[in-house]
């Protein structure tokens, strides 16, 4: 920040945009990022605006998410085929089903679990799921994923226990916004879902 002064914004930007804009980019930072952003911006010599930061990420956020979900649309689709033995046509329409009548919750709540926040989009695409009901999630979810994470940072960054142990701290909203992947990513490991039944049972019928 102290380097690149005001470009910091732009490379902020493409950062939120390019991880919740790209499929294939769920490595890049996302939470911690955002608190230490704030965090960094409450502290004095960066001469940088916290509320010309929260608008310019809250629009990466949203027009990111909007992008991924149009690459799911257009790519998505192409995938699923009537003799492919585990993508059929019919996984795609219950997957279309399931995000008509889940999907907003996922868009919402995948914002603040790492690679999903990237996945979620892209599938809600390849769903076809609402772009209206789409974008309407999208905005909330975008708003309250870079809101509450900035300013958490740039309250919490003046604290004198917090600028002591702001690299503990960091480190520390990074593995726990992970935890929750992993547990899912165990589960799945050991958990059979209805889905995957009946894919089994589909495939070993044909």
């Amino acid at each position: 920040m102290q380097d690149y002064k005001t470009w910091t914004y732009l490379i902020l930007f493409i950062i939120i945009f390019a991880e919740t804009g790209f499929v294939v980019t769920p490595f890049l930072p996302g939470d911690s990022m955002l608190f230490a952003v704030g965090a960094l911006v409450a502290g004095e010599g960066t001469g940088l605006n916290i509320w010309v930061m929260l608008v310019l990420l809250i629009i990466a956020a949203i027009t990111g998410n909007s992008l991924n979900y149009h690459l799911g649309k257009y790519f998505g689709i192409k995938v699923f085929k009537e003799d492919n033995k585990i993508l059929k046509l019919k996984y795609y329409h219950q997957s279309h089903e399931y995000f008509e009548k889940h999907g907003a919750k996922a868009i919402v709540f995948s914002r603040f679990l790492p690679i999903v926040r990237t996945i979620a989009p892209f599938v809600a695409g390849a769903a076809r799921m609402s772009f209206g009901k789409f974008t309407y999630y999208n905005v909330v979810g975008g708003i309250a994923w870079i809101t509450s994470l900035l300013f958490a940072g740039y309250l919490l960054g003046k604290i004198p226990f917090v600028e002591k142990n702001f690299e503990i701290l960091v480190l520390v909203i990074a593995i726990g916004t992970f935890l929750p992947v992993v547990y899912a990513a165990l589960k799945s490991m050991f958990t059979k879902k209805p889905i995957e039944k009946q894919i089994e049972a589909e495939t070993k019928k044909d």
